[in-house]
């Protein structure tokens, strides 16, 4: 589960321009919402074995980034856990292990579902390697749907939903769901996401704790 959660934000993802529905408002979030921050649950659902139902699992915690390149998930259910984002390197720190890998954020993050919706500095950074499509309407969110060009990695598909205010200037990200190509399917739910707020620059420092097992890659 901890491993799982871990690699969803190192699955390869992307966008390519349009100009209305979930693409519009990928724009517009990437354009306007430089900074944000919000509470997360995200529910992990794993392919039913033969006779058996499906496993569903369920972590909570806390979101937050600013752009470009800086971001922070903060897992405090059912297990406490810590990926950080500081512009150079990615930081994944498990408490209960005390242990720290460190990774080249350049080398793991360019089109990854974390820089479709955190990282990138604007949609043509998102272009590359990826085709995105509008979705239709679902739940009162507007979707943009992502598909790697490459079979090559674990990832089938991204699907993000955006809130439209009323006034259609500023998406915010309401929900992301990531398909692997194992048939697990992750879904965050993002609640009471604030726009723009006034985040210090030491949110995505990371300290390595006392006596931690660091491994660089």
């Amino acid at each position: 589960m901890k491993q799982f959660l871990i690699t969803l934000f190192l699955l390869a993802a992307g966008a390519s321009s349009a100009d209305a529905g979930g693409l519009k408002s990928l724009e517009s979030f990437v354009k306007t919402v430089k900074s944000g921050q919000a509470e997360f649950t995200q529910v992990v659902t794993s392919p039913a074995r033969e006779g058996q139902a499906p496993r569903v699992k369920t972590a909570t915690g806390r979101f937050e980034f600013s752009r470009p390149n800086r971001f922070r998930f903060d897992y405090v259910k059912p297990f406490v856990q810590t990926i950080v984002a500081d512009g150079q390197t990615l930081w994944l720190h498990d408490v209960d292990l005390n242990q720290v890998t460190a990774r080249k954020q350049a080398a793991v993050l360019g089109t990854t579902p974390a820089a479709l919706i955190a990282s990138a500095a604007d949609v043509q950074a998102l272009q590359a390697d990826f085709v995105l499509s509008d979705a239709p309407d679902k739940d009162g969110l507007q979707w943009v749907l992502a598909k790697p060009k490459s079979n090559d990695g674990q990832l089938q598909s991204v699907r993000v939903g955006f809130k439209v205010a009323g006034d259609a200037a500023t998406s915010t990200l309401a929900v992301l769901e990531i398909l692997d190509n194992f048939g697990q399917r992750s879904v965050l739910s993002f609640a009471g996401f604030k726009v723009n707020p006034a985040l210090p620059a030491t949110s995505f420092n990371f300290q390595i704790p006392a006596n931690a097992d660091v491994i660089r890659q």
